[in-house]
């Protein structure tokens, strides 16, 4: 999944603060964490206190220098990303709200069930982690859909929504989340067939990667209007080409986690398809069973794939930034491929390094 923390590398944070992405983002910083404050404490009227532990406040308003301010910038930088895009599109300050009300709860939603999968544990509520990691993922998945119904009711009472609109929202968020779940849940057991490059991308990077962005535009699908809602027509193919972008980059980074669980990953594809003889040699006897990938094979062995691969995610974003320009959005094209680089966790840093700056020798 692609929600996970980004901009994690000594790089990446001096891109967000030499490029004026952070400065940028401010404004919709402050209105994320406002909405993440008002989610946390509504749970704390539908969680007993004996489930729950201290929580810790989101940055003050204006904060772009302290340390707990940038964590919540990579934590929640997709959800900051998709509302900064709103507003400046023109969606109003109460529909503002509501949106990252409820893009909070479909993160921490898509946040529990990806534990489930993957057998981790983390949390975006003030939950206590000694109950074991399956409970706690269960107790967000439920708390979670309580606290999408509240922002709901809350936005009905405040004259932003009407009932009927919240329960299309709702309807529209599960069916989407179910698309994306029925593709990972059809690898629980592994993949036996590993469909060529160009089909893969279209089959499960545009839906575990652009669908998982574009349920950030299923509320203002539904609820915008006039000129607003035409040109968020227009934007949202243009983000679910992004997610798409940083899917791809997800294959790069998790290459031997999704090897030893035989689930889809790009460059497993364009090594089988269009990888030279030492490639797919080396693929074969992993995909057979030989030992578990070692973790410099991608630099390595699979170089030249990699960056094939890494290309794809660099004209995915491209495109996205530049579409999104075209339509009055902020963030300048000529970024895409540095923040491509940037959009990876901590582990996945020194390989991107790596993979970028070799690029063009092969």
């Amino acid at each position: 999944m692609t929600l996970s923390p980004v901009f994690r590398s000594p790089a990446a944070v001096r891109l967000l603060r030499e490029e004026g992405i952070w400065e940028g983002l401010s404004l919709s910083i402050s209105g994320q964490a406002d909405a993440v404050t008002v989610i946390r404490n509504d749970v704390r009227e539908l969680v007993d206190e004996r489930f729950l532990t201290e929580d810790h406040p989101p940055p003050a308003h204006g904060d772009t220098e302290s340390d707990h301010a940038l964590e919540f910038l990579q934590e929640y930088f997709f959800l900051i990303l998709f509302r900064s895009l709103f507003e400046s599109l023109g969606v109003s300050d109460e529909r503002l709200r509501y949106y990252s009300e409820l893009n909070f709860c479909v993160k921490g939603t898509i946040t529990a069930a990806d534990n489930l999968f993957d057998d981790q544990a983390k949390s975006l509520l003030p939950l206590r982690d000694e109950t074991g990691p399956r409970f706690l993922s269960i107790l967000q998945l439920m708390a979670f859909e309580r606290l999408m119904r509240r922002a709901g009711d809350r936005a009905v009472s405040r004259g932003v929504i009407t009932a009927e609109q919240r329960d299309f929202v709702a309807r529209g968020l599960i069916d989407l989340m179910a698309e994306i779940g029925e593709l990972e849940g059809s690898e629980e057991g592994g993949v036996e067939e590993i469909p060529p490059p160009d089909q893969m991308v279209r089959t499960v990077h545009r839906v575990r990667g652009g669908a998982l962005f574009a349920l950030s535009f299923v509320a203002p699908r539904i609820l915008e209007e006039g000129a607003t809602a035409a040109v968020l027509s227009r934007a949202e193919p243009s983000i679910a080409r992004l997610g798409t972008a940083f899917q791809i980059v997800d294959d790069l980074t998790d290459f031997e986690f999704d090897l030893t669980r035989r689930s889809h990953n790009l460059l497993v594809s364009e090594i089988r398809h269009h990888g030279s003889g030492e490639e797919r040699a080396a693929l074969d006897r992993l995909w057979d069973g030989g030992s578990a990938p070692d973790s410099g094979m991608v630099e390595g062995v699979f170089r030249r794939s990699a960056r094939v691969v890494l290309e794809r995610a660099y004209d995915e974003a491209r495109t996205s930034f530049r579409e999104l320009g075209d339509l009055g959005f902020w963030i300048p094209p000529s970024l895409a491929d540095e923040i491509v680089r940037a959009i990876v966790g901590m582990d996945g840093v020194a390989r991107m390094e790596t993979l970028s700056a070799g690029a063009g020798e092969d």
